[in-house]
């Protein structure tokens, strides 16, 4: 009885600024309802219907939200960290500036979703739809993003650094500039997707799809491609000093002015791929990639650096 007067009270005349801490409201109606400034720290919203909410300024701490529809709702700086929201529809939802720090966000549809500068550190993301969603300059370290589907995704900035993307799909997605220093991106779909300037150095990428992505200028060192296919990937200017790309397809590629030195090339498939201007290279390796096929623009001044000797 007095669940239910709650609920009348809340649909009829919102609840803004007001304690709702620990109140069961799962499954209830509350779409189009002004919950701005409350606190519903720990409450009970699972399977609710808050789509097109109010929520600006909204405390939900370790709220439970799984399977709740908050599509299309105003979230923009709420604090969810801890927030169970599994399984929630947020599809088109304003997320800009979120507190997400640890939440479960696990199978949630994110389609279309802002989450611009938001804190997304260590938060569960597996398997979750964050098609053309607007990430950047979000913090996703450690964040566990494996089987995700990034698919034409903004994290340009974005800070990704130790994030587990392992068999995430990010066709055409936009990382310039993002962080992924020690990320995990192993057998990941990121074909066409736009890394130019990003740091990933020292992150795995074993086996990943990176045919036809844009890498100019950004940062590989130590970074472990071994039989990824980087057919026809712009490497222009790139950093790729101690990269291993053991059995990588760098067919078609551009690896002009690319920094060589101590890169592993050994098995590497290098047909009609350009070199030229490459520190890190000497004579007998350049030698070797011509006969596997590798073109070379003679620039002067090329380094007389080594790379890691190549498999012949």
């Amino acid at each position: 009885m007095i669940a239910r007067r709650l609920v009348e009270e809340i649909v009829s005349t919102g609840a803004a600024g007001r304690n709702l801490r620990n109140a069961d409201l799962s499954d209830v109606d509350l779409s189009d309802t002004d919950l701005s400034r409350a606190d519903l720290s720990n409450a009970y919203l699972s399977g609710a219907d808050l789509s097109n909410a109010y929520l600006k300024g909204t405390y939900l701490i370790s709220a439970n939200l799984s399977g709740a529809d908050l599509s299309a709702a105003q979230l923009k700086g709420v604090n969810l960290s801890n927030a169970d929201l599994s399984g929630a529809n947020l599809t088109d939802a304003k997320l800009k500036g979120t507190n997400l720090y640890y939440s479960n966000l696990s199978r949630a549809d994110l389609t279309d979703t802002n989450l611009s500068y938001a804190d997304l550190r260590n938060a569960d993301l597996r398997g979750a739809n964050l098609s053309n969603a607007d990430l950047r300059n979000a913090n996703l370290t450690d964040a566990k993003l494996s089987g995700t589907s990034l698919d034409h995704a903004d994290l340009s900035r974005a800070d990704l650094s130790g994030a587990d993307l392992s068999g995430a799909k990010l066709t055409d997605a936009k990382l310039t500039d993002a962080k992924l220093s020690g990320a995990s991106l192993n057998r990941a779909d990121l074909r066409g997707a736009k890394l130019s300037g990003a740091n990933l150095s020292g992150a795995s990428l074993h086996g990943s799809d990176l045919s036809g992505v844009s890498f100019s200028s950004a940062n590989l060192n130590g970074a472990k491609l071994s039989g990824a296919d980087l057919s026809g990937a712009n490497l222009n200017g790139a950093k790729l000093s101690g990269a291993n790309f053991s059995g990588t397809d760098l067919s078609n590629a551009n690896l002009k002015s690319a920094d060589l030195t101590d890169t592993q090339l050994s098995r590497a498939i290098v047909d009609n791929a350009q070199f030229g201007d490459n520190p890190g290279i000497d004579e007998s390796i350049k030698d070797d990639l011509i006969k596997r096929g590798a073109m070379f623009e003679d620039v002067p001044g090329d380094s007389s650096e080594s790379v890691t000797p190549s498999e012949r």
